[in-house]
């Protein structure tokens, strides 16, 4: 009686409780210290970029006509009024930093959205599509990436017309064709799976097949090439923006702050130093973020 009690209870005690899916997700991003560090970076500037306007000392586009071109406070004739010192025309730059963090945040959110949902519908549509039309999806993304990115883009704005909007228009077309094909190449990798057979045999329609079969299995490397494109569109506006193609002055966005200040170069190194150290810092810590997402989402990169 008691050998039968005592078996009744073994598998209670051995019983093997799985992490939920987010403490698995955070084990392995964790592993990664250069993800951590770029997670936390990228979170001070999100701060930065949501709260901006009430940090900021000053309103970005105030001049402060006596004290123009003035330099950091640590150098000879700097002061605490403003930190990070003043540029041609007298503005704060530690506010007009601040401030962009805004629109550098903004272009990313919005192209990364635009092109994702446009791309992941066009690669569904595509993976599940007869072949004649698969391959003239395909061949129309074949030459969309045949032209390097930034100078589509640069013809994109210029037929537009120079602005922030028609930018982050013209990047989200120039990166939609890197998702049709990264969720083409999942889907058809998919489709030939049990799960979907069975779906597909339980009399599910095509509709339900790709969006609620197929897509949330795809969904790991595009959150990853999602946050890759996050840092390439923050630094295309901020290339347009240099090129006089993206945000017009007075708008406080990295790349433009670069073009107003690109003459001052050699009499005011502050000006063109902390913009760049702006975008530099921003791009490294997504950057560093995407390489821990796909450690976190990619099967094959676990170590059992």
């Amino acid at each position: 009686m008691t050998d039968q009690v005592a078996n009744t209870t073994e598998p209670a005690e051995v019983k093997e409780i799985r992490p939920s899916a987010l403490r698995e997700f955070w084990y392995y991003f964790s592993e990664n210290r250069g993800a951590v560090i770029g997670m936390w970076v990228f979170l001070g500037f999100a701060f930065l970029a949501v709260f901006g306007p009430l940090i900021a000392p000053y309103d970005p586009t105030e001049q402060f006509r006596d004290h123009i071109l003035q330099p950091p406070f640590w150098q000879e004739g700097g002061s605490w009024a403003f930190p990070l010192g003043t540029d041609p025309l007298g503005r704060d730059m530690l506010s007009r930093l601040i401030n962009g963090a805004r629109y550098s945040f903004f272009v990313g959110i919005v192209v990364v959205s635009v092109a994702a949902s446009g791309g992941i519908i066009i690669g569904l549509l595509s993976g599940f599509a007869p072949k004649i039309i698969d391959t003239i999806i395909m061949r129309v993304m074949d030459i969309i990436l045949a032209f390097p990115s930034l100078l589509l883009a640069l013809v994109l704005v210029a037929i537009l017309g120079p602005s922030l909007t028609n930018a982050m228009i013209a990047i989200a077309i120039v990166f939609q064709p890197h998702y049709v094909r990264l969720t083409r190449a999942s889907v058809l990798a998919e489709r030939q799976k049990d799960y979907v057979t069975s779906a597909r045999v339980a009399g599910a329609g095509k509709s339900r097949l790709m969006f609620i079969t197929v897509l949330p299995n795809c969904l790991a490397p595009i959150i990853v090439q999602g946050a890759l494109s996050f840092s390439t569109a923050i630094l295309d506006a901020a290339a347009l923006g240099f090129l006089g193609m993206g945000a017009q002055p007075p708008t406080p966005e990295w790349g433009t702050m670069l073009a107003e200040a690109r003459e001052f170069i050699l009499r005011a190194w502050w000006v063109v130093t902390f913009p760049g150290l702006a975008i530099l810092v921003t791009v490294l810590a997504i950057n560093l973020m995407g390489d821990g997402l796909r450690d976190a989402l990619d099967p094959k990169l676990k170590r059992s």
